[in-house]
């Protein structure tokens, strides 16, 4: 049986990002997890949420420790493409509508002030600047939009999994492509089996499944962890129209002060070869009680009632666009109790999780995952900027 100081499950965003600064510190580290299915639809297996081309990433937050997250992570994107030879980052911008501000709260108004108290540089739109910088969305009449052109725009996920990944395994991180079935204390070790058969041996294991972090053989007792399904749709769009558009930014629009609204991605290239708008946003949850059915979820695509939706939310936010070229696929989002990252140990001391993104982490998981880290490290986080402890909760 193979030992190692330090096992991570799950080589997703937080994951490979805590393999990466642990490594960086330590020897006798591995990492446990999949590679991405070839066939979605087919796989009977675990899935993860960076399978994805691109994911908002900017600097404003209405949350602190949010923000503080988003920013430090944020910090450090260029020196990983520098360091691994892998970019995934790309300053497009972010572009935040609502409906112009009145009297009481508003979302702009919480907007705006979330950018003053961290001193971030914006630019405040009405409807005319919305029309002339940006043609393409036909906003209605009253907007009011927060333009945060540096530190913002989107990531690449895929690539920047791929980064994390290689630069942990330069730095004698073991890579083990496989998917984690049990983990089991025994003694002063932690056994780590996988669905494969094969067992591994640890002095602490840190649990980063993201969603499957709910299954019951992974944790002492089962993290309590609200996992949603999440449906996002992909509408494909011309290379003369991607040149007809300039610039475009990564989109956060609520049309309303009661709706939720939607996020909108730029036109990225798909591993197909296509390019393609994405856009987000359930107007309802549908909350996935059990491990099966995550995995469920993942092979069904998404819900068709959830794209249709969508579909009419482009057609007010983009008339001029051909919508026929459309297509949809599964995701999740994953909520603990307090709002913030479950980063803490389970009732064993010797096995931890890493989980809990609430719909905001994949612009902040190298610092999340960096935290993970310094849990298994140091046997705590000890960084004081955060005034949170990270606690994980779990199910009685």
């Amino acid at each position: 049986m193979q030992s190692y100081r330090y096992i991570i499950v799950g080589a997703g965003m937080m994951g490979t990002a805590a393999a990466r600064h642990l490594s960086g510190w330590t020897d006798g580290v591995a990492l446990i997890g999949p590679d991405e299915p070839l066939d979605h639809s087919a796989h009977e297996g675990v899935f993860a949420s960076h399978y994805d081309e691109a994911r908002i990433t900017r600097t404003i937050d209405s949350d602190p420790i949010w923000a503080c997250l988003a920013n430090r992570s944020i910090a450090r994107y260029r020196q990983i493409e520098c360091d691994s030879g892998i970019d995934f980052y790309t300053e497009t911008g972010c572009l935040i509508v609502g409906p112009r501000r009145a009297e009481g709260n508003s979302y702009i108004g919480e907007v705006l002030a979330a950018s003053e108290r961290l001193g971030v540089g914006v630019a405040l739109l009405d409807d005319v600047d919305l029309t002339r910088n940006f043609p393409f969305f036909a906003f209605p009449s009253r907007s009011e939009a927060v333009w945060e052109a540096r530190n913002a725009g989107h990531i690449n996920p895929r690539r920047l999994v791929r980064a994390q990944t290689l630069l942990a395994e330069r730095q004698g991180c073991a890579l083990i492509r496989q998917t984690v079935g049990g983990i089991r204390e025994e003694g002063d070790r932690v056994i780590v089996a996988t669905e494969s058969g094969e067992q591994f041996m640890a002095d602490h294991v840190l649990v980063a499944a993201g969603g499957f972090s709910i299954n019951t053989a992974l944790l002492p007792r089962r993290l309590d962890l609200k996992v949603f399904a999440r449906t996002v749709a992909f509408y494909e769009v011309d290379e003369a129209a991607v040149q007809e558009w300039g610039s475009f930014p990564s989109l956060i629009w609520k049309w309303s002060e009661e709706d939720d609204g939607i996020y909108l991605l730029p036109p990225v290239r798909y591993p197909d070869g296509k390019i393609y708008l994405k856009i987000g946003g359930d107007p309802n949850d549908l909350l996935l009680e059990r491990e099966s059915d995550i995995r469920a979820w993942f092979r069904s695509g998404g819900r068709t009632s959830t794209h249709r939706h969508l579909t009419g939310v482009m057609e007010r936010l983009m008339p001029a666009l051909d919508l026929s070229r459309t297509s949809m696929a599964a995701c999740v989002t994953s909520f603990t109790p307090t709002g913030y990252p479950a980063i803490s140990w389970s009732e064993s001391k010797r096995i931890g999780v890493l989980a809990g993104g609430c719909g905001a982490a994949a612009k902040s998981s190298d610092e999340i995952g960096r935290l993970g880290a310094e849990l298994l490290f140091q046997g705590a986080i000890n960084d004081n900027g955060y005034g949170v402890d990270f606690e994980a909760a779990f199910r009685r």
